[in-house]
């Protein structure tokens, strides 16, 4: 299928693109499209108008902070695969990024693009929300910051109110003395995930967090993750206890995951 016909404008800056998401047409902002082309294809989604953000040098920035790096939202998976941008980690961004669906979506596919998209299996979304980030939006009364937890509200829901972007994300840094492990299962590479967790052990910080993704809403935090981490607390039974609204095969598939995402923070594999 094709899309339905639309108008495209190029925006040269962030601020530049507000009027045309705010005016009376139906207006989406697109940057690598990878999440609203296939939508678009398939007629689920018919603006009048794309705003392209692509080319919006702001939002291809990476700033270093103390205890951060900000990536601009038009950052793209290949880029943190390649390690073409600083890593605010220990190395833990360019395993997640390999691993997004094949090269050519990689290529294109924007970081600020999939989580806005809010796809719960994205890696993107459950990983960043697992570390901890947060996402700076710019809208026509100014710019806001959201930690993931609460930006992220639902499948494909998130909290940007009309006319605003994503801009860019923060990541902490996390020290040499940081363990992080993200676990997926799909059926065959290139896939989104059936089931996902994630691991963060940041004792400097005192951050402990296993995360449940791939469940058809937000990433849930698992109670007492030191216990888990630790090996005091059943995965399985936590699992049950947090996530009683999935059927028991796929309780049963991400209490795997997060055992799974338990033993390789062990082992040092980030992902």
């Amino acid at each position: 299928m094709k899309p339905a016909p639309f108008d495209l404008i190029p925006a040269r800056t962030a601020a530049e693109a507000l009027p045309h998401l705010t005016g009376p047409r139906d207006a989406k902002p697109v940057a690598g499209s990878q999440s609203l082309g296939p939508m678009l294809n398939l007629r689920l989604a018919r603006p009048e108008l794309l705003v392209d953000l692509s080319a919006c040098a702001e939002l291809r920035a990476v700033t270093q902070e103390p205890d951060a790096i900000l990536y601009g939202a038009a950052v793209t998976h290949a880029e943190f695969e390649d390690g073409a941008v600083p890593d605010a980690t220990p190395g833990w961004l360019a395993p997640i990024a390999r691993r997004i669906a094949y090269r050519a979506v990689r290529n294109r596919g924007t970081i600020g693009g999939s989580i806005a998209h809010a796809d719960p299996a994205a890696d993107w979304v459950a990983t960043m929300t697992g570390m901890g980030a947060s996402v700076r939006i710019l809208g026509p009364r100014g710019a806001r910051e959201l930690p993931m937890a609460a930006f992220v509200t639902g499948a494909l829901s998130t909290a940007l109110e009309p006319g605003e972007i994503v801009t860019a994300i923060r990541v902490p840094r996390r020290g040499p003395d940081a363990r992080w492990s993200y676990w997926k299962f799909c059926r065959k590479t290139g896939e989104f995930a059936k089931a996902s967790a994630c691991v963060l052990a940041d004792p400097e910080r005192g951050e402990y967090r296993v995360l449940a993704a791939a469940i058809e809403r937000a990433p849930v935090e698992l109670p007492d993750p030191e216990g888990l981490i630790e090996g005091r607390t059943d995965p399985r039974a936590a699992v049950e206890a947090a996530l009683p609204f999935l059927s028991p095969e796929r309780r049963a598939l991400q209490a795997t995951a997060t055992i799974r995402a338990l033993a390789a923070l062990k082992t040092g594999v980030p992902a």
